[in-house]
Order: structure tokens, then C-alpha cells, then sequence
């Protein structure tokens, strides 16, 4: 079972938010609401948050952007994870993965079946990495911000987290960047 190794230090992480919707701005966006509040209460610094419309090439643009900048280790988008001919996140991310994040998509459907039940299949939340950053792609409702937060990404993201986490292998994802590609 997981535990926090309190004899390790807190390492903060730069995470940027990217909202995805047509309807959306920063006055009324209650899922990168919730996601700001729970990084930066985590310690974590909130380095970049945007708000992106539903197309393919400008969510592409804006993430891989983030993933090149000093300062930003993690991606998290909300938004545009349905079936509605406008949700197009999923689409536009996972051509920029270097490697899938196959266990997020799992786990989180495995902590929204417990919430709202078959309905957690609506949603094709992914993960992966892209240019040695970890990006979620979360659905937009504040609910399963909350779920994807609290019941994976804030463990994944404290380096007191035991037995493994992320952010101890973050020195190490541009691994075959540095070996020429192998």
C-alpha cells in the first residue's frame, strides 16, 4: 500500500492548465478552478493557465508549447474528452506522446465508476509524456478534476510518495533525448 515518506522532502512541480472549451473563460471556469486550487494547496506552482476553443491544432499548439517551456514539468487539460463531434482533446494529445499513459486512463475509470458508475465510460480521459512532461488529459466536469486529482495525480506528483512517483523519475524522461534518439 502506498504511504508518504515523511523523511523525504516536498518537491514542488511547475504545472500548467489548459482549458478546453468554446464556451468557457476565465470568470465563469470552475473545473481550472478547482484544478489551480489543488496545486497550488499542494505547494505545487501553478506556471501557466489558459483557456483553448474545441480545435484539434490550436489544443496541439498550446500543450506542446508548454511541454518546450522552462519552468512547466506537467500539462493537466480539462475538457473535450467526450463523443460530441467537438471533443477533439484526445485527438489532438496523443499524436504528441512520446509514451502512453495507458494505467491513468484505467484508474481514473476505475475511481469514477465508484462516483457516477457506467457513466465513466463517456469520458476518454488519456496520459502520456511528451518532451519530458507529463500531461493529463482530464474531462471537464469539476468533479472529475477533483477525482483525478485527489485519487491519482496529487500522489503521483509528491515526492514523498511511496513506493514510487513521478517526480522522482523526472530527471530521467529525456533519457533517449540525450543518447542520440536510441
Amino acid at each position: 500500500m502506498s504511504k508518504l515518506d515523511e523523511s523525504r522532502p516536498f518537491i514542488p512541480v511547475g504545472i500548467a492548465v489548459l482549458t478546453v472549451s468554446d464556451t468557457r473563460t476565465l470568470a465563469d471556469d470552475r473545473s481550472g478552478d478547482t484544478l489551480a486550487a489543488r496545486i497550488t494547496d499542494a505547494g505545487h506552482r501553478l506556471e501557466a493557465r489558459a483557456i483553448c476553443p474545441d480545435d484539434k491544432q490550436a489544443i496541439f499548439d498550446r500543450v506542446e508549447a508548454w511541454t518546450r517551456a522552462e519552468g512547466i514539468d506537467v500539462v493537466i487539460t480539462t475538457g473535450g474528452t467526450g463523443f460530441t463531434g467537438r471533443d477533439v482533446t484526445p485527438e489532438a494529445l496523443e499524436p504528441l506522446f512520446e509514451k502512453r499513459m495507458d494505467g491513468f486512463s484505467e484508474v481514473f475509470h476505475r475511481i469514477s465508476y465508484d462516483k457516477i458508475g457506467t457513466s465513466t465510460i463517456q469520458s476518454r480521459a488519456t496520459g502520456g509524456v511528451a518532451n519530458a512532461t507529463f500531461i493529463f488529459v482530464l474531462p471537464g466536469s469539476p468533479g472529475a478534476c477533483r477525482d483525478a486529482w485527489d485519487g491519482i495525480i496529487r500522489d503521483q506528483l509528491d515526492y514523498r510518495h511511496m513506493p514510487c512517483n513521478f517526480v522522482e523519475i523526472m530527471p530521467r524522461l529525456d533519457e533517449h533525448l540525450r543518447r542520440g534518439g536510441q
